[in-house]
């Protein structure tokens, strides 16, 4: 009877392994079905490196070079903000943090994550851009606004992940630095990071693949102007926001133009998942 519930177990885990799977290949059979041709109309090259996107002229003309240069800026610029901060935090909550003090903050950390992303938004519109403008000038939407948010969004990921490598380093690791002489901090910095190297870096790309990928949150502060980025405080648009902003009223073409223009962001998530995988075998 226990090897029959075994079994029976063992289907349902397949089935549900299979489903994922089938779900990933559907998406990427849709995306590149009714996005790779698109492609092919315009011209990959005028597609990707076109740095105009006009889909109401005649003729329209669609290139995506400027919102791949607005993700990936917004992008590094959350990362620069976010990852110091996030792994900070995690070598003070590992290392540093008292009980009580935890108790508050770990909470705190989580509840950031469950934040519904309209919701920084709506913080990122009301609270930076107001600063922004009033410190930097310009109207407060703009590519730095952004990054400063997304920086914030992806610290759960970054703080989580990077503390539960931190805790997985083997105890004899610290007891082994402080043995030899070695001060607190030196044991930390010297021994315990490099150590948690591998889940540090996968809270990195993680945090990078949430950046990428967001898309209220950075239509609500990034100014959506489809142009070549011009410095920090000027407006840019990204990828998702492309798509988001012009898929409810886009047709022919111009919709599969989009429908390509999330090819080009499915690349970059595949990218970012396989650098993780190449980082990993590196690290271990």
């Amino acid at each position: 009877m226990t090897k029959y519930k075994e079994n029976i177990m063992k289907a349902v885990f397949f089935t549900a392994a299979c489903t994922s799977v089938l779900a990933v290949a559907l998406i990427y059979l849709f995306l590149f079905i009714n996005g790779v041709p698109a492609m092919a109309k315009i011209g990959v090259f005028d597609f990707l490196m076109g740095t105009s996107w006009k889909p109401n002229n005649i003729p329209a003309v669609y290139g995506i070079f400027p919102m791949i240069l607005g993700s990936l800026y917004i992008t590094a610029g959350a990362v620069v903000i976010g990852v110091p901060i996030g792994v900070l935090t995690a070598v003070f909550m590992t290392f540093y943090c008292p009980k009580w003090l935890y108790r508050i903050f770990k909470p705190a950390i989580n509840l950031l994550a469950g934040i519904p992303s309209v919701v920084y938004g709506f913080f990122g519109l009301v609270i930076i851009v107001p600063f922004i403008r009033d410190c930097f000038g310009g109207t407060g939407s703009s590519m730095l606004t952004a990054s400063i948010l997304l920086g914030i969004m992806i610290l759960p990921t970054i703080i989580s992940v990077s503390e539960a490598a931190l805790r997985a380093v083997p105890a004899s690791f610290y007891e082994g630095g402080l043995a030899l002489g070695a001060s607190h901090e030196r044991t930390i910095f010297y021994l315990m990071l490099p150590a948690a190297k591998s889940g540090i870096m996968t809270s990195i790309v993680l945090g990078t693949g949430r950046a990428i990928g967001e898309t209220m949150a950075v239509i609500m502060v990034a100014g959506n102007q489809a142009r070549m980025p011009d410095g920090l405080l000027k407006g840019v648009r990204t990828l998702t926001a492309n798509i988001i902003i012009e898929m409810g009223y886009a047709a022919q073409l111009h919709r599969e133009a989009l429908i390509a223009t999330a090819v080009v962001l499915f690349v970059f998530i595949l990218i970012i998942n396989l650098l993780l995988s190449l980082l990993k075998r590196r690290a271990d």
